[in-house]
């Protein structure tokens, strides 16, 4: 009886499979971008953890585009259970290295996504990615102009006050 529904889909099998990954993912960035607000508030980088609950919101609506997605093409979307949240960092370096670390991952999720769905002729999978492809050169772009204002301010004494203000140019 299942075999008979998933071939109504109009979603592929193994698209829908990534995809459900691809939703575990985001709901992890997610949480993972709440634990950096909290610890960015508990450290006294208040814009920095306006950055993080910001960050957290958008990850959520990623996870719900594909989720989404998946109910518009016939597919069963897993909600997912979020496990391993990392909530101690070093510094506020170590913070955002880690941001670019998460979200290089999910550039090459997306990415392999998109060549399988390339290889398996699954055309709506492949053009619904497009958004997503266009969002991660936006997503780690943004990690890597800060990273680099972290490297020229410098993190001693008023250099940490100084990056924290300085996050807020990135937030919209």
């Amino acid at each position: 009886m299942k075999d008979i529904a998933r071939q109504s889909m109009s979603i592929k099998v193994e698209s829908m499979d990534m995809l459900n990954a691809q939703i575990k993912m985001e709901a992890h960035a997610s949480a993972t971008y709440l634990a950096m607000a909290s610890w960015c508030e508990q450290n006294g980088f208040f814009t920095s953890a306006k950055f993080f609950f910001k960050q957290a919101e958008e990850e959520r609506e990623h996870m719900m585009k594909i989720f989404n997605f998946l109910v518009d093409t016939g597919g069963n979307p897993i909600s997912p259970e979020i496990t391993n949240i990392n909530h101690d960092y070093s510094s506020i370096v170590d913070v955002f290295e880690s941001t670019l670390e998460h979200e290089v991952k999910v550039t090459k999720s997306i990415h392999n996504i998109v060549n399988k769905s390339r290889e398996i002729g699954d055309i709506a999978t492949e053009r619904f990615l497009d958004w997503f492809v266009m969002e991660q050169i936006e997503e780690e772009n943004t990690i890597r102009d800060i990273l680099d204002m972290i490297e020229i301010t410098g993190t001693e004494g008023v250099g940490l006050q100084m990056i924290d203000n300085q996050v807020a140019n990135w937030i919209d």
